[in-house]
């Protein structure tokens, strides 16, 4: 049994994703991030940056916070979503820490401005804008010639990037225009494991999909 804490954020929704596509059994601890839940004395013990996700493993009382680390920790838990042959794991790896150093950073600042703060900072809101687009056309290379971020199959690296593309509509980008990141999104939302973890904690949310 995993416990996680939690919120409906891009960040949250990869570890839910990946609970529900490992088939573990876990408890949602509700950490709403608007009421500042997450400076809780009793949160910051397991995740000491004080963001969401964190996760304590029942089994042996392991807490993780950062979700790409959750990520890792999981998979190797599992033994799955991230392929145990070196060339294949260091691809994983490689994709993850473009979601972790790019995509997750450079779209949440894209949400800052565009969408929370628009007009306000024209400088910023174009420069993060300009680079969103960019790295949606790093994806859509790479997607060209591989079913998924590191191969033919789904790994973690696709489990942490796919919840910020599904917020396409809050960075003003067309997904339409990179046929193959819509493709992998696509097929992607149409796993039930993604469906069900895309609505922790639940409130029926819908997966958005491109017109």
């Amino acid at each position: 049994m995993i416990d996680l804490y939690t919120w409906s954020t891009p960040n949250g929704r990869k570890v839910s994703i990946m609970l529900e596509e490992c088939g573990l059994t876990y408890e949602v601890h509700e950490i709403d991030i608007g009421k500042d839940d997450q400076f809780a004395p009793d949160f910051l013990k397991i995740s000491p940056n004080n963001k969401i996700p964190a996760i304590i493993d029942r089994d042996n009382g392991q807490s993780v916070f950062e979700s790409g680390a959750i990520l890792i920790y999981l998979a190797e838990k599992t033994g799955k979503f991230l392929p145990a042959d070196a060339a294949g794991r260091i691809a994983t790896l490689e994709w993850l820490m473009f979601q972790m150093g790019g995509v997750g950073p450079m779209l949440g600042q894209v949400h800052h401005f565009t969408r929370f703060n628009p007009g306000k900072a024209p400088y910023a809101q174009e420069r993060y804008q300009k680079e969103g687009l960019r790295l949606y056309g790093v994806m859509d290379r790479r997607l060209a010639e591989n079913a998924f971020l590191a191969g033919d199959d789904v790994t973690i690296a696709d489990i942490a990037t796919w919840p910020w593309i599904s917020r396409f509509e809050w960075q003003e980008i067309d997904i339409t225009s990179f046929s193959n990141v819509r493709r992998w999104y696509e097929a992607l939302a149409a796993r039930p494991g993604f469906q069900r973890g895309y609505d922790v904690p639940k409130r029926d949310q819908s997966i958005p999909m491109p017109a």
